[in-house]
């Protein structure tokens, strides 16, 4: 997902404790914090370059990354599953202030979610890890949880996304996600194959994505071509699976404005072989950008993806969206079917979750799951994707 919620990890991690799963919900506020200083730290900025494969690994001079897996499976009977897979890294300290690294020395702290959903089940689960940051270079026998650039591997304890050879694998090429959580009957989770059938893809400018129109953003890129094939457990029972996966990759510092608040964010597989991603912030969509925005409105930006995987950067005033029908959940009006409207590209969709009760009980909750697409005008379906909402 393009914006994640991270900016809290040192708190839970201190509630939770390192290595624990956790699945009891606390408050979603707080959001905005993404946007408070971060003197001392690298900043994400338009005029940076990226470099594969050196930017699949982890960047500790920046203060929160992630590695974000969402895929939309069928099982052998044709019915449909939902998943996520996310590492989180966030640095404690900038680095001119970090201590030499000895084992009880850790300036890097990490959290993991995984979910599984198919109808009405939705299973979650979350661990936390730390490592110091020059572990990060080396081995997972040195670290808790870490990644590496080559061969390509993220991991926190068992958890993990890792490259099936020593290729060179600078696209993700193939990879194997492996996640299980619970014991007995209750256990679940995957052992999937992913097999990129296209190529990186680069959002915003060359890999910079804006964020507000004061300027702020990151860097930013996915791989959303996956073909995924596999296992998957749920209920006591082992079932195979295939379909699509969507990766996104993101760092920065200073990743939101102030006032930002919540996101909506989309990732959706047309069935053509196109490709959309779009997002919102709520609130920090000024003038300054001399996007006729007015004060306090939201902030848009998004991908439009061929099935080559040429990209064409969506801006703020671009995209429309509306909610248009709202769930129940968790206590909260979680707004379940938008109309997205891209004129420029002939684009007018209606986008619905099919399951509401989506909502990922962590340490910082927020609504992921899957979503049907359908053409506004006809209805015909037009595809799949995930939907993540923030701040709600």
């Amino acid at each position: 997902m393009s914006i994640r919620p991270i900016f809290i990890i040192f708190v839970a991690l201190m509630l939770h404790g390192c290595g624990e799963e956790n699945t009891a919900p606390t408050n979603s506020a707080g959001f905005a914090g993404l946007g408070q200083d971060a003197d001392g730290f690298q900043h994400a900025e338009s005029n940076s370059s990226l470099t594969f494969p050196a930017d699949h690994s982890a960047h500790p001079d920046y203060r929160i990354e992630w590695w974000y897996l969402t895929a939309n499976l069928e099982d052998e009977s044709g019915e449909p599953l939902g998943l996520q897979w996310t590492l989180f890294r966030q640095a404690l300290m900038a680095p001119s202030g970090r201590p030499e690294p000895t084992p009880w020395a850790a300036d890097q702290l990490w959290m993991a979610h995984m979910a599984l959903s198919q109808d009405e089940q939705h299973h979650v689960a979350e661990r936390f890890g730390r490592s110091h940051s020059q572990a990060l270079l080396t081995t997972p026998n040195d670290s808790q949880a870490g990644v590496i650039a080559s061969p390509f591997h993220a991991w926190l304890d068992d958890w993990q996304l890792k490259a099936n050879d020593e290729a060179d694998n600078r696209n993700f090429d193939n990879l194997t996600l492996t996640a299980y959580s619970g014991e007995d009957a209750s256990r679940f989770g995957y052992t999937l194959e992913l097999t990129a059938e296209g190529p990186l893809v680069l959002h915003g400018d060359g890999g910079f994505s804006q964020k507000a129109a004061n300027g702020q953003g990151s860097m930013y890129y996915s791989q959303p071509f996956w073909h995924i094939e596999g296992d998957v457990t749920l209920n006591g029972e082992t079932k195979t699976v295939s379909g699509r996966g969507w990766l996104d990759r993101e760092w920065s510092s200073q990743l939101l404005d102030a006032r930002q608040s919540g996101w909506d964010w989309f990732s959706i597989h047309f069935d053509d072989g196109h490709k959309l991603m779009a997002f919102q912030l709520r609130g920090g969509g000024d003038d300054s950008d001399n996007s006729g925005s007015e004060p306090g409105a939201d902030y848009r930006s998004g991908t439009l993806i061929t099935p080559e995987g040429r990209a064409t950067p969506l801006v703020n005033n671009d995209i429309t969206l509306t909610p248009l029908a709202s769930s129940a959940v968790a206590g909260r009006e979680v707004p379940t079917q938008w109309r997205l409207e891209i004129p420029s590209v002939e684009i007018d969709i209606n986008i619905e979750a099919p399951h509401a009760n989506r909502w990922m009980t962590t340490s910082v909750p927020y609504w992921e799951g899957e979503v049907g697409v359908n053409d506004r005008a006809s209805g015909e379906p037009l595809g799949e994707g995930y939907l993540e909402m923030t701040g709600y």
